[in-house]
């Protein structure tokens, strides 16, 4: 199985328990949050690192993810805006967003669109859960979006690798090759 649909399975998996009830909005966006990094993260391992470059694709997604939410936490603290449910301080940008786009987005600049759309349709529901929920102001989960992508963009490099992948879907096997040159 690709990565593009384990990615697309586990996302789905989340989007149907907030479709369940309107209260799950929240939780959903919470999972989310966690889920497409780890997801990401995890692509290092299991389809690259076997080669001269060892943990490179690992390292920059950790680069990528320490500078968002540093940057993420001293805004926070820095520009103190109240949420608009009225809890105070630390609504701008949002936190769950900047991580959420930081998988997505390092999945785009390492592996290219074909493997990031899901994980992008993710991160934006991690956005849609944040305003929905009264925790952020649309600016907030754009800034938040920005700071994510950002981080990715500087510290990401394009793989270029070969991959071998065996898969078993529908009763169908085979191997899949993909290489970048």
């Amino acid at each position: 199985m690709t990565f593009n649909k384990i990615f697309l399975l586990l996302s789905t998996s989340f989007l149907s328990l907030s479709a369940l009830a309107k209260s799950n909005t929240e939780r959903a966006g919470d999972l989310l949050q966690y889920a497409i990094p780890l997801i990401s993260f995890s692509s290092t391992l299991l389809v690259e690192d076997n080669n001269k470059e060892h943990y490179a694709g690992s390292i920059a997604f950790i680069k990528s993810a320490v500078a968002a939410e540093l940057s993420a936490l001293a805004l926070k603290k820095s520009i103190s805006a109240q949420r608009p449910n009225g809890e105070c301080c630390d609504s701008f940008p949002s936190g769950h967003t900047t991580l959420a786009f930081v998988g997505a987005s390092f999945v785009q600049f390492r592996y290219g669109w074909k493997y990031a759309i899901p994980a992008y349709v993710a991160a934006s529901y991690v956005g849609y859960s944040r305003v929905q929920t009264n925790q952020h102001y649309t600016r907030d989960v754009v800034a938040g979006a920005a700071i994510g992508i950002l981080s990715s963009y500087i510290f990401t490099e394009k793989y270029h690798g070969f991959a071998i992948t065996p898969y078993a879907f529908n009763k169908e096997f085979g191997v899949q090759i993909n290489a970048d040159f």
